[in-house]
């Protein structure tokens, strides 16, 4: 964890300004480059800043480098914790329902206007390379070599801007490497090679620390020997530890993907590494922890292998005498649980899953070492972007800029609450929405399948959890039918409800919520 350096900050706004140190300003003629740098499921446990039993074990030199060089949010979340709905919100500043992402099999509206559309027709050169995953041809970049659908981690297959638009179909230039590698080395080519006189966005995206968690050979023996700590909460079996009114993925899933790659490593869609694994025989905590210590080792080796890329677009933006205007932004999709209540994956809104780390640097024009613990959610990214770039938003993205949150301004009227939705139904991991605050979280499981694609049609009863986060931070102990909690839950629900109406969030069309409504608010 870093300390936090104090800086005297003189701020002005408009389309053209932004915050600065005292006496430096940002007009129209020097607009920023930016380069965006976007993980899958890189949790905030895993980057080593944000403290927690992984921080003394994670290689993070680049990432502690950037929080040190500029500032750290603390409390960023998404509004759909899953890759696809995640990243269409990042693009268009919008909620779900309202860019027409809600899971990962939905495809993102080529109509619709993103941070990169705004930047590009406002002369900016644009370009994408890594992880799409949108389905739709990208839109609003000059440039752009993709993987197809989630790509894999070694020689992948990237489909170019230079092509013709392929669809679903799987092909493309393969290139021989590492993904992460890969991926990287394009970025700092295309930077190497834009033309000057113009501001750049580069949007690089990892697959990386996405399952299967694998690493290159540089990383194999990375933490050789070492027994990581353990959450707490390891050893939650199910909703009769907590009280939770899910059940969740445990971890003894990916052990058995483990186990069922290591006899036919073709059953399934990619290539685990540290294979033959087993745990038969063993007692049921015996092979929780077995499965938890190799998860955690590919995990990190993979996260390394993040940190090391981090380290060469740097350098790389060093070298071409750019680096002081030039935006860094690393952030990853949304977070993921790495065994806390015995879990791995994502999806739900547990702090673990729906918390972004974000860092982002801009020398001279916003602290450096500075973390910002207001609350700042996905949909804000493309407005703070276009603010950076002197650019308007669009109507349509319903996110806030936070600029002045940045330069530790927060405008009075800055969120408190926010509201969140996950609309993929399973039984395990029901479709819910919540609200969070400060303290409290209130998450209701309505488990409905709705029209949604990529889930299942059996219903799950209705059910509630409240988590008080400043007693319970690791939300071990589901307090909804506890009285002394009663008044705030019905001052949360209404909140909710508000929150729903302003996110235009009305679930019109789906008579059985609105019943469902009518019963349990």
């Amino acid at each position: 964890m870093f300390s936090v350096a104090l800086f005297g900050i003189l701020a002005t706004y408009s389309n053209e300004k932004v915050c600065a140190q005292k006496n430096i300003e940002i007009t129209g003629n020097e607009r920023p480059n930016i380069l965006f740098i976007l993980s899958d499921d890189h949790t905030s446990q895993a980057w080593g800043i944000y403290g927690g039993i992984l921080s003394d074990y994670v290689y993070n030199p680049n990432i502690r480098r950037l929080a040190s060089e500029g500032v750290v949010l603390d409390n960023c979340f998404c509004t759909n914790s899953i890759s696809s709905p995640s990243r269409a919100s990042i693009l268009t500043g919008a909620y779900s329902h309202k860019n027409g992402v809600y899971t990962l099999a939905d495809s993102l509206d080529t109509s619709l206007p993103t941070f990169a559309t705004i930047l590009q027709q406002e002369g900016y050169q644009t370009a994408l390379v890594g992880k799409w995953h949108l389905k739709s041809q990208p839109q609003g970049f000059d440039y752009y070599s993709i993987f197809h659908d989630q790509g894999v981690y070694r020689d992948p297959l990237f489909i170019n801007s230079s092509d013709p638009w392929p669809g679903n179909r799987n092909f493309g230039e393969c290139i021989q490497g590492f993904s992460t590698d890969i991926v990287t080395q394009k970025a700092i080519d295309w930077m190497k090679n834009r033309e000057e006189k113009q501001p750049f966005l580069m949007c690089c995206h990892f697959k990386a620390t996405h399952e299967p968690y694998d690493y290159p050979i540089r990383m194999e023996h990375l933490y050789d020997g070492v027994v990581f700590p353990e959450p707490e909460n390891l050893m939650d079996w199910g909703p009769e530890t907590n009280g939770r009114g899910f059940i969740g993925q445990n971890l003894e899933e990916i052990g058995r993907r483990w186990e069922e790659a290591s006899a036919d490593p073709d059953r399934w869609w990619c290539r685990y590494p540290g294979l033959p694994f087993s745990t038969k025989g063993m007692q049921r905590t015996v092979a929780r922890k077995m499965i938890y210590q190799k998860y955690i080792k590919d995990y990190l080796r993979c996260g390394a292998t993040v940190d090391d890329n981090i380290g060469k677009l740097l350098k790389a933006l060093d070298d071409m005498g750019i680096a002081d205007n030039t935006i860094v932004i690393y952030v990853s999709d949304q977070g993921y649980f790495l065994g806390e209540h015995g879990f791995f994956d994502k999806r739900m809104f547990y702090e673990e899953a729906a918390r972004m780390p974000f860092v982002i640097r801009y020398p001279g024009k916003i602290p450096a070492g500075k973390r910002v613990k207001d609350l700042i959610l996905n949909v804000d990214f493309a407005p703070t972007l276009a603010q950076f770039a002197g650019v308007k938003i669009t109507k349509e993205m319903q996110g806030r800029s936070f600029v002045d949150n940045l330069c530790g301004e927060t405008p009075t009227d800055w969120r408190r609450s926010f509201y969140y939705r996950y609309w993929t139904h399973h039984t395990i991991r029901p479709a819910h929405m919540g609200i969070r605050n400060e303290r409290y979280k209130l998450i209701f499981y309505y488990g409905e399948p709705l029209d949604m694609t990529d889930g299942q049609e059996t219903p799950t009863a209705p059910v509630w959890d409240f988590y008080d986060l400043q007693k319970d931070p690791k939300e071990d102990r589901n307090v909804y039918d506890e009285k002394e909690y009663a008044p705030i839950i019905k001052q949360m629900k209404k909140e909710m409800i508000k929150l729903r109406m302003e996110a235009e969030d009305t679930d019109d069309k789906y008579p059985q919520m609105q019943k469902l409504f009518e019963e349990c608010f």
